[in-house]
């Protein structure tokens, strides 16, 4: 009977492997263990103060009260008051020009000169017509004397009295006719000298002395401006006519100030003078006219301005400046201060004119709203007030560019 085989002891070469693999099993459970646990393990936060607590620096601006004068504000055109193209009514040689280009000239101050001697010539020989028709007329005249005579002696018949009547009423026609023709010759010699129909300032010279001009020329000689009193041409949209219609329908003219290009200069102070007849369809706005006596003579033709029309006059109202006004989900609100703390308060709003806003309710007499820093205050966020020249960059928002509509905390700065 064969004896069993011998069994040979385990390699080397078995156990090495054995023990990678554990190895590698010891390995991928460190690597779960660090993908579980200490991988979403945070450093520790060092203590201190959260930057968002610290306070932030404000401009703010008081509750005003007081009169508040509802404006409306337009661009203006200045124009002349009356102007005058003025021409020669008559054809002729320009003899002479007595003003220069600029002057100014008063009512009925002559201007130029037309050659009159040819209207001389011709008012000669009118009256020298008329004088030989009124010497006939005297000779009717007295042979009606003598024909009444012999009639009332019943010597003529009364066909010849009333043939010499006639022949008197006929020439005393063609005496009228004459006087007519005199009248006529004189008044085309006073065309001759050209005078100024209104008070203002000349233009540019159109025609020089020694041309020969025609009557009632386009171009004419040159032009007068009236412009001591002055208007100013302006409009307003369609929905506020009715407060214009109202102010102007008031015992008071209401008060039209005219400002510079830039608006910050007032040139002049007036009165609204007149409304258009009706709104102009295209633009959906009414032409208003503005008289300025214009002593100082500021304003000058064609000249644009800023027009500011006083509507009425609000008694002790409560404003702010329309810059701190902002606009979110909320409605309309602005941030006061309390406590060193920003506030949010919900107002409602009157109307807006020259930078300001008048508050109907939401704030009283005495409290500040802010007007720069806006952008970064929350309600409750702790504020540092700070004078104008003192506000950091980037602390502040510029009045100049507000934060965008509809931004949490922000708005354009605009009024109710």
């Amino acid at each position: 009977m064969p004896s069993p085989a011998p069994v040979s002891p385990p390699s080397a070469h078995g156990s090495s492997k054995r023990l990678l693999i554990w190895l590698v099993v010891i390995i991928a459970a460190l690597a779960l263990l660090w993908f579980f646990l200490l991988r979403n393990t945070k450093p520790p936060v060092p203590a201190g103060p959260s930057p968002f607590a610290q306070p932030v620096a404000v401009l703010v601006a008081p509750v005003e009260q007081g009169d508040f004068t509802v404006q409306v504000q337009s661009i203006g055109t200045v124009t002349p008051f009356n102007a005058v193209t003025v021409r020669s009514r008559v054809a002729g040689t320009l003899l002479k020009v007595h003003v220069q280009e600029g002057q100014t000239v008063k009512q009925g101050q002559l201007l130029a000169e037309i050659d009159p001697e040819p209207y001389r010539v011709a008012l000669a020989q009118a009256k020298g017509q008329q004088q030989q028709n009124l010497a006939q007329l005297r000779n009717a005249q007295n042979e009606l004397a003598r024909y009444q005579r012999l009639f009332q002696q019943d010597s003529i018949a009364r066909l010849e009295l009333e043939r010499q009547q006639a022949q008197v009423q006929q020439l005393q026609g063609t005496g009228q006719a004459d006087q007519a023709q005199v009248d006529e010759a004189q008044l085309q010699l006073s065309y001759t000298r050209i005078t100024a129909p209104i008070s203002g300032r000349v233009g540019m010279r159109r025609v020089d002395a020694g041309n020969l001009i025609g009557a009632n020329d386009a171009d004419g000689l040159f032009t007068i401006v009236q412009t001591q009193p002055v208007s100013v041409l302006f409009t307003v949209p369609e929905p506020q006519v009715t407060s214009v219609r109202q102010a102007h329908a008031g015992a008071t003219p209401p008060l039209v100030q005219a400002w510079d290009r830039d608006n910050r200069r007032l040139l002049a102070s007036g009165v609204l003078d007149t409304l258009d007849n009706q709104i102009d369809i295209a633009t959906g706005t009414l032409r208003l006219k503005g008289r300025f006596e214009n002593a100082d003579d500021t304003l000058f033709p064609n000249q644009f301005v800023n027009t500011r029309l006083a509507l009425q006059t609000l008694q002790d109202v409560l404003t702010i400046p329309a810059d701190a006004v902002q606009f979110g989900s909320i409605g309309t609100y602005v941030y006061v201060i309390e406590d060193g703390k920003a506030s949010r308060r919900v107002l409602e709003l009157g109307p807006s004119s020259d930078g300001r806003t008048v508050v109907l309710a939401g704030l009283e007499a005495g409290q500040s709203v802010v007007l720069e820093g806006i952008d970064r205050l929350r309600e409750g966020r702790a504020v540092t007030m700070v004078n104008a020249d003192q506000a950091p960059a980037g602390e502040a928002t510029p009045a100049a560019e507000p934060p965008r509509r509809g931004q949490p905390g922000g708005g354009a700065a605009t009024g109710g």
